[in-house]
């Protein structure tokens, strides 16, 4: 090994030692819908997967799946587990904000699920919402150097202006409570809010919106809703990744607009972000 070389891998060593690289997807996969027609999940889910194996993060929140959405996934990606339960509790039943993660690089510590309501440890649907919604996280810890973060992940009521506003609180709240040793946290979601809103406001006062500090320029639509119409711009952003305020960098921000046969693999564009952890 030459002196280049020896510097190098020096310089890796020391980089390693005060953090970490991470990359993460949030990406709301559409449920199983067979009046989608074309669009309907047995017809995109190959390209869809296939889409996630070539960007590889190390972590996917996923919003709006079903237990055999999870599964066919589960069983294509083989480095890959998954944590959560369905929105309704049932061993079958309801949507999953799962959260995938590289088994070969991370293991769970601990992890639940709590219920956006008024009643967080408990089935329920809270204030003005259409639906039962969760939010499931995780603390991960790297198998290699140690270190541990949380992931949260979620999905907001697509109807009640009161239920996401309060949903964000929920969720910054849970963080405060449960993060007491001050480890970086990542929070993935589609939120069904954008930058006016109040949910957004609240969560972006608290955490810091990837797209925002991202240290390159976001690359991408400016948007994460396509609703399937592949022959229209992307404007409507309510996709979003969140981090805690001092100990994580944002080195990349895109929005990814893949596509196969002029057709979208989900109705939502996955967003996607490479992030340094500090020790």
């Amino acid at each position: 090994m030459n002196t280049i070389q020896k510097t190098f891998l020096l310089l890796l060593l020391s980089l390693s030692a005060f953090g970490q690289n991470l990359k993460v997807m949030t990406y709301n996969l559409r449920f199983d819908n067979p009046a989608d027609g074309e669009n309907r999940w047995d017809l995109r889910k190959e390209f869809l997967c296939r889409q996630i194996q070539f960007y590889s993060p190390d972590f996917i929140g996923t919003q709006e799946v079903k237990l055999h959405q999870l599964k066919y996934i589960d069983s294509t990606m083989t480095h890959y587990s998954y944590i959560g339960i369905g929105r309704d509790s049932s061993p079958t039943g309801g949507e999953y904000s799962a959260i995938f993660y590289n088994s070969t690089k991370f293991r769970v510590v601990k992890h639940s699920t709590f219920w956006l309501s008024e009643t967080p440890g408990e089935v329920s649907k809270g204030w003005d919402a259409m639906f039962e919604r969760i939010c499931t996280y995780g603390l991960f810890e790297n198998i290699k150097t140690r270190q541990r973060f949380y992931v949260f992940n979620t999905h907001f009521d697509h109807v009640g202006e009161l239920a996401r506003t309060n949903s964000a609180k929920l969720i910054v709240s849970k963080i405060n409570a449960i993060n007491t040793e001050n480890v970086p946290v990542i929070v993935t979601g589609d939120f069904n809010s954008e930058i006016k809103s109040t949910a957004y406001r609240f969560l972006s006062s608290w955490m810091n919106d990837s797209k925002v500090i991202s240290e390159e320029l976001p690359f991408g639509p400016s948007g994460t809703f396509n609703n399937f119409e592949f022959n229209k711009p992307v404007t409507l952003l309510i996709d979003y990744i969140f981090t805690s305020k001092d100990n994580i960098a944002v080195t990349k921000y895109g929005v990814l607009s893949d596509s196969k046969d002029c057709k979208y693999p989900s109705d939502h564009l996955p967003v996607y972000v490479e992030l340094f952890l500090k020790k």
